[in-house]
C-alpha cells in the first residue's frame, strides 16, 4: 500500500506540473494539451477509444497466443536438439535486431490491411522473451533432482513434468510478462503502417488533424491496456507459483 500510494502522489505530480505548465504558458491544444483536456476528451470520445481498442486488444492477445506457441515449441527444440540449438541461435537474435517498422510494410503488403499483420508483429516480438526464458528454465532443473529420478527409473516424458517443466514455469511467466507488454508496442507500431483501426489507428488519424487531446486519450487508454495486461501475467504468477509468493515475503 505504500508503495502504491508513492506511485500514485508521484503521478499526481507530474500531472500538475504539467497542467500548470499549459496553463501559465498558454500552449494551444495543438501543441500541448493540458490533463483536464485530455480527460474531458478521453470521456467524450469513450464509445470511439474502446471501439478502436477492442480490435488492439484482440491482435495482442492473438499475438501472445502465436508468440507463446512458437517461443515454447523452440525452446523444446532448442533443448532437447542441440545441434539445432545452436543453429537456432542467430535467428533468435536476428528477429529482434530487425526493425519492426522494417517488417511491418512487408506484413502488410502480404496479408493485407486486416488484424494478421498486427498480430504477425506481436507474436515476432513476444516469442524471444519466451523462448529464451523458457530455454533458461529448462536448464536451470537441479543435476540432483535429475539423478534422483533417474535412478528411480523416470524417463524423460516424465522427467519433463515432474523436474524440468516446473522449474521452467517461473521463466515462463516471466518472459511472458515483458512479452504481453511488448506486444501491446508490436500492436500499435502494426496499426501505424497500416490498418483501417484499432488505436495506433485512431492515433495516426488524430495527429494528421492536430487532434492532441485525442492522440494522448488513446496513449492513456493504450497505458491501462498495458498495465492490464502485466499484472495479469503477475496475478497468475501468484496463482500458479504461490510458494514464490511467500519466498519473496521471507
Amino acid at each position: 500500500m505504500r508503495n502504491a500510494l508513492l506511485s500514485v502522489l508521484v503521478v499526481l505530480a507530474a500531472l500538475g506540473i504539467w497542467e500548470a505548465s499549459v496553463q501559465v504558458g498558454q500552449l494551444p491544444r495543438y501543441i500541448l494539451p493540458a490533463p483536464s483536456r485530455v480527460l474531458q476528451t478521453f470521456a467524450q470520445d469513450f464509445r470511439l477509444l474502446v471501439f478502436h481498442a477492442a480490435t488492439t486488444a484482440i491482435e495482442v492477445g492473438l499475438g501472445l497466443g502465436f508468440g507463446l506457441a512458437v517461443g515454447v515449441s523452440l525452446a523444446l527444440l532448442a533443448f532437447y536438439v542441440r545441434p539445432l540449438g545452436r543453429a537456432l541461435a542467430p535467428f533468435f537474435v536476428s528477429s529482434q535486431v530487425v526493425p519492426v517498422f522494417a517488417v511491418a510494410p512487408l506484413l502488410v503488403l502480404w496479408f493485407g490491411f486486416g488484424i494478421w499483420p498486427k498480430t504477425a508483429v506481436a507474436a515476432m516480438i513476444v516469442f524471444f522473451p519466451v523462448a529464451v526464458n523458457f530455454l533458461d528454465g529448462l536448464r536451470s532443473a537441479g543435476p540432483e533432482l535429475l539423478e534422483f529420478f533417474q535412478a528411480l527409473g523416470a524417463r524423460e516424458r516424465k522427467l519433463f513434468w515432474i523436474v524440468r517443466a516446473p522449474a521452467a514455469l517461473p521463466f515462463l511467466l516471466s518472459g511472458l510478462r515483458v512479452g504481453s507488454v511488448l506486444a501491446l508496442v508490436g500492436a500499435t507500431v502494426g496499426e501505424w503502417v497500416g490498418s483501417d483501426r484499432g488505436l495506433g489507428y485512431l492515433m495516426l488519424q488524430a495527429n494528421a488533424r492536430l487532434r492532441l487531446d485525442r492522440v494522448f486519450a488513446a496513449i492513456f487508454l493504450l497505458t491501462l491496456l498495458g498495465l492490464g495486461m502485466f499484472y495479469g501475467v503477475a496475478i497468475l504468477e501468484r496463482i500458479l507459483l504461490p510458494h514464490r509468493r511467500y519466498n519473496r515475503k521471507v
